[in-house]
């Protein structure tokens, strides 16, 4: 039941947050859009080698 209450409070967040940051937010340029994107895998992967790392330094 907890997870769900969770759930809901994401989904709840995420329906005022994204038209709020639709309307308000500015848009990007294309060469900071192209900076951003190419950071954003090779930091993705970075994230799961250490969280397997902790995985498996717990036991």
């Amino acid at each position: 039941m907890t997870l769900l209450w969770i759930l809901g409070g994401l989904f709840l967040a995420l329906m005022i947050a994204v038209p709020l940051l639709e309307r308000f937010g500015k848009p990007h340029a294309e060469e900071e859009v192209s900076s951003l994107s190419r950071w954003i895998l090779p930091l993705c992967m970075l994230l799961a080698v250490v969280q397997l790392i902790m995985y498996m330094m717990r036991g």
